[in-house]
């Protein structure tokens, strides 16, 4: 093991390499959180990828490949057609957007009034997909290391919280294009194949296993299609994927890199389930269907490529981590503790304004001649602001992840909320010109309250509350949309504008809930 544990280390001393690296090029808020929006099609794919992987695609997929045969590749599929539709349909618009969150998106179109509890409801997704996505670390690292299981949380939290911050997304996609590399070696090339030769192959698997291994509906019917309400619709307005999107260098990227990502997701999913199917020939009677990909790598790889596909499933849960970690930071800072301080320094110049009113036309030139340095010093400021949101997260994230131990029902709830509450209003607002800041706001509150109720009343694991949160949502954004004014005609102007790629634009600082559509604050870092 000596060697396997050789290759863990390297793989974990790369990563904070590639944070510290990272962190040369990250010198504006947009190198920080979007990468400078200039992803080419290779990098842009691999990190795609890479993110929408995580530790449930790897070593849950291959879990329900043991559980359920080769239709346990439904939960990752539906991942990837989420992708995929995502990239087709919508990520030019978004791409075109110009914007750093999902919230930002919902101003521009609605003209402010939705924001804050989309940033929110965004926000406890992303929290939650950060916390699950670090407790996946207690079952790698004991695996690996025999490690306690608060050790192995504070160890991996606290990598991929240090790469993160050093070099925001800059960091961020240098490792992911790392971690892709080193799942689909470790994971596609070599645990694939040897765990079907040791199976004795297809045929020797067909023989062991029941017919329902290889229905394409063994899993069931209703499984499946909660598979896509949550997960391929979950790829349409999650924070973690639009802040990838964001990344792109252009619309082509954007669509071309998102279906490549997501073709390979398919291509991983069915991989995962024949992994899966393979180890229950080998190991009929594992106590948990999660245990078969640690039980597998551990019994069927030599030394050496074991340590390699064991570094793919940390891979597969870092780059997961890291991706959420960071939208939760940015939602944190931007969609939340943003709109706390516009609505502070509002209130602060009512207080002022006869004062600013006496000295205006005092100093003109000197303002003009200390405008450059400002821009500078804004720059600066909002790196080290996100950044430090990035360690308060991250912080708290560790710490969750320590106090819980409910990772399935953790996921279910985040997700359940996120699709109830956002899908209606984010999707209507990118196809129906009627849709209004109320219809959305009411949407957002009808939707995720139905979820919230309906898991408090039937379980958190059943599938109805997502089912009537959608519809409750969907009618609601609808009806309130029909019974009240239409967006303003200047809010529309500008969105079909920005849409287009109206060149040079930027989007506005996020406006307290109410603000009429056509104030804003101070915009964000130049060159966005």
């Amino acid at each position: 093991m000596a060697v396997d544990y050789a290759v863990i280390v390297l793989y974990l001393a790369g990563m904070l390499a590639m944070g510290w690296w990272g962190m040369r090029r990250a010198k504006s808020k947009s190198d920080f959180l979007v990468a400078g929006r200039r992803l080419g099609p290779a990098m842009y794919s691999g990190t795609m990828a890479a993110i929408v992987l995580g530790g449930a695609s790897t070593i849950g997929g291959v879990g329900l490949g043991y559980q359920y045969g080769l239709s346990g590749a439904w939960m990752v599929f539906t991942i990837g057609l989420g992708l995929l539709a995502l990239s087709i349909f919508f990520s030019a618009r978004i791409a075109r957007l110009r914007v750093y969150t999902v919230s930002e998106m919902l101003d521009l179109r609605y003209g402010g009034s939705a924001g804050i509890i989309s940033g929110i409801v965004m926000w406890a997704y992303t929290l939650m997909l950060a916390v699950t996505s670090t407790i996946a670390y207690a079952t790698i690292f004991d695996v690996l290391f025999g490690l306690d299981r608060t050790l192995s949380i504070v160890l991996g939290g606290v990598i991929v919280v240090a790469y993160s911050a050093l070099g925001g997304m800059w960091s961020i996609t240098l490792t992911d294009m790392v971690q892709f590399v080193v799942k689909t070696i470790g994971v596609l090339l070599l645990l694939l194949p040897i765990a079907v030769i040791r199976a004795g192959g297809f045929a020797e698997m067909r023989a062991q296993l029941p017919d329902d291994y290889f229905a394409p509906l063994g899993i069931g019917g209703q499984t499946v299609f909660t598979y896509v309400l949550i997960y391929s619709f979950g790829m349409l307005i999650g924070q973690d994927i639009w802040q990838r999107v964001f990344t792109a260098r252009g619309d082509r990227v954007a669509r071309l890199g998102g279906t490549a990502a997501g073709t390979y997701c398919l291509v991983y999913a069915l991989a995962g389930a024949v992994i899966g199917t393979a180890a229950k020939v080998l190991y009929p009677h594992l106590g948990s269907p999660d245990d078969a990909f640690a039980t597998i790598v551990r019994d069927a790889l030599p030394v050496g490529l074991r340590g390699l596909v064991l570094a793919a499933a940390l891979s597969a849960v870092m780059s997961t981590s890291s991706g959420a970690l960071i939208a939760c930071a940015t939602v944190a800072n931007n969609d939340i503790w943003a709109r706390v301080k516009h609505i502070a320094e509002l209130r602060g110049r009512a207080r002022g304004h006869g004062a600013a009113d006496r000295d205006a036309g005092r100093g003109h030139g000197r303002d003009q001649d200390q405008g450059r340095n400002e821009d500078q010093d804004r720059e600066h400021d909002e790196v080290r602001g996100n950044r430090a949101f990035i360690l308060l997260m991250g912080v708290g994230v560790i710490a969750i992840a320590i106090a819980l131990n409910d990772v399935v029902e953790a996921l279910t709830l985040a997700y359940n909320v996120l699709v109830g509450g956002l899908l209606v209003p984010i999707l209507g607002g990118l196809l129906w010109k009627r849709g209004t800041g109320a219809g959305a706001l009411a949407a957002i509150t009808v939707g995720g309250l139905t979820v919230v109720g309906l898991m408090t009343a039937l379980g958190v694991l059943a599938n109805e509350p997502i089912y009537y949160g959608l519809l409750a949502s969907l009618l609601t954004y609808v009806l309130v949309s029909l019974a009240t004014k239409p967006t303003d005609a200047a809010v529309l102007a500008a969105w079909r504008e920005r849409l287009a790629g109206a060149p040079d634009q930027e989007a506005p600082a996020p406006r307290p809930v109410g603000a009429a559509a056509g104030t804003s604050g101070d915009t964000g870092a130049p060159g966005r």
